[in-house]
């Protein structure tokens, strides 16, 4: 059968097997110009090696497969060329793959995919956070909220919304590296559910070029950055009037936000008067002073107030009534204290000079541990994130009955050297164990790190976990509380602290609120300190828990040389 097309197609496969045109023609009997035509024609030398092989493959393996009269040789090349068709195929479908990859950019959303995400996000808000929403062009905002009402997780559905639509960058700025990942962490989460998978680090850049910045609170990293800031917790940050100041810097532009959330903690923490309105009013003529009411009356359903700060109080109460369905209030009210709900979820602030420690004290030994100019020994995702450096272990139980229903755990990586620091590296709330359970999550810590001391509050279930614990480390020391007892790690802790010995991961929110539990109190004529360790109120379990680790060190270590270190009380 020798048709043009048949011809044409034996030509081809000479022509590829580097026969010159003249050669070709003698073969096959066909003048040179048809050739050449055939070859500008057919765009043979616009195959790649790949298509080449492809196309010859396929046809000889068409061509078995018609023949009528079938040997075993050819059975065997015909699975030969199957395989290899097979195998053409697949790494077709690897480069379309890449070349789809190529021409998608990084981080990218289509308009039907920012769309679908404004409609997923609006869809997806309780009533409270609607409000928000409604409100998310004002130039400033500051929002006092009770815990656990979705903040966080709203803000970040705003701040990758907005990047989307106005194409400003959002910068999210938390007390740590690892509190701002948080933001991180529900970002992604919600872009991955319209089907894109966003990549980066400390920074995602989106395909129109805004970027999503995660930052702990460190000026010198802050003040290079332009765009909308997120600034989470802003009552529990240490330093808050100068990090302000370089915060707000970075949303100075036209159509740049800046948008402050945050639970309470106490009237002495530096955003307290800014929150008030009298850091606005300092330092201004009487004249240009603004009356700023920051009631809960006033403020409960948000206010532009005078120094152009819309403000609003959300407690939890307000969040259920508006359809908040996640949480029972009479649950949270009995696992907590009075004062701590008010604090918590009431959205009250705690009054100067109750509590036992400077709230500012405390928020002062907070660092970015994830940064490595601060801890560079501790590797937290290790499988022993201190190596083999020795660390303290503090257990501390809730409740003196014996029912108490959570403890408080830390890691203390103590001093390397006389005088050095101690710093928290974990921390622990064991809540609903049984005492078994409690063990064998202690036993655990031992197998991760390098444990020097176990010491355990005796009270109540504290007492049948170390009973199990000394099994296994019977180094295990057991404290039995007496009001002096209490006295003395207080005192402890005050001195360690005043002496700028303690660290903690500034992320770490709930160790800070548990000294803010501490009061001093007079028992039968002694001085002490309690925090309310009734059923259910177990915030102060961290603190008692730090502190008596750190009890370890005796009283008066702290003093290396004459530095003049005291402690008085009053």
């Amino acid at each position: 059968m020798n048709t043009a097309e048949d011809l044409s197609t034996k030509a081809k496969s000479l022509y590829w097997q580097a026969f010159s045109i003249t050669q070709i023609s003698k073969e096959i009997g066909v003048s040179i110009n048809t050739i050449y035509s055939w070859r500008r024609r057919y765009e043979w030398d616009k195959a790649t090696p790949m298509q080449r092989v492809q196309d010859r493959t396929h046809v000889r393996y068409l061509r078995l497969v018609e023949k009528d009269d079938k040997t075993p040789k050819d059975f065997k090349e015909i699975d030969l060329l199957a395989r290899q068709l097979d195998r053409f195929e697949r790494h077709e479908r690897r480069d379309q793959e890449k070349e789809k990859k190529a021409k998608t950019p990084k981080n990218h959303f289509t308009e039907e995919q920012i769309t679908q995400l404004r409609a997923l996000v609006f869809d997806s808000l309780y009533e409270h956070q609607k409000r928000w929403f409604k409100q998310w062009n004002r130039r400033n905002r500051f929002i006092l909220k009770s815990r656990q009402i979705g903040a966080t997780w709203y803000f970040a559905r705003e701040a990758l919304l907005r990047a989307l639509e106005t194409g400003n960058n959002q910068i999210f700025l938390s007390s740590s590296r690892a509190q701002a990942f948080q933001f991180k962490r529900f970002i992604q989460k919600l872009a991955r559910e319209i089907g894109v998978e966003l990549k980066g680090g400390d920074a995602i850049e989106l395909s129109n070029g805004a970027i999503l910045y995660f930052l702990g609170t460190s000026a010198a990293t802050a003040q290079s950055y332009t765009g909308d800031l997120y600034l989470d917790e802003a009552f529990w940050i240490s330093n808050f009037i100068n990090l302000r100041k370089v915060a707000a810097g970075m949303a100075t532009q036209k159509g740049l936000r800046r948008t402050y959330f945050s639970t309470p903690s106490s009237e002495e923490h530096e955003a307290y008067p800014f929150w008030t309105g009298d850091q606005f009013n300092k330092h201004r003529p009487r004249a240009d002073r603004v009356d700023i009411d920051t009631s809960y009356k006033a403020l409960k359903n948000g206010k532009l107030c005078g120094d152009n700060i819309w403000r609003q109080i959300v407690t939890l109460e307000d969040a259920v009534k508006l359809g908040f369905d996640l949480v029972d209030t009479d649950e949270i009210r009995n696992e907590n204290s009075p004062d701590e709900y008010a604090n918590l979820y009431g959205c009250t602030f705690v009054k100067a000079g109750e509590r036992a420690f400077d709230y500012n004290a405390i928020l002062g030994c907070g660092v970015d541990g994830y940064m490595p100019d601060a801890w560079p020994d501790w590797n937290p995702f290790a499988p022993r994130p201190l190596g083999n450096r020795p660390v303290w272990v503090s257990y501390d139980p809730n409740g003196s009955s014996g029912k108490g229903d959570s403890a408080g755990l830390v890691v203390l990586a103590p001093p390397a050297v006389p005088g050095g620091k101690f710093r928290a590296v974990e921390r622990h709330q064991l809540r609903g164990m049984e005492y078994e359970e409690q063990a064998k999550f202690i036993k655990e810590i031992t197998t991760r790190y390098n444990v020097q001391h176990i010491a355990i509050d005796g009270t109540g279930i504290g007492d049948a976990v170390y009973q199990l614990v000394v099994k296994f480390f019977p180094q295990a020391v057991k404290y039995n509380y007496s009001p002096v007892l209490k006295r003395s790690m207080v005192l402890k802790m005050l001195m360690v602290i005043r002496a700028g010995r303690f660290e903690f991961d500034a992320g770490m929110m709930d160790l800070a609120q548990s000294f803010m539990t501490v009061r001093k109190v007079t028992a039968g004529g002694v001085i002490t300190y309690q925090s309310d360790r009734a059923r259910g109120s177990n915030h102060g379990d961290l603190a008692w828990a730090t502190m008596q680790g750190i009890y370890n060190e005796p009283i008066g270590a702290e003093v290396t040389g004459d530095n003049g270190s005291f402690v008085e009380e009053f």
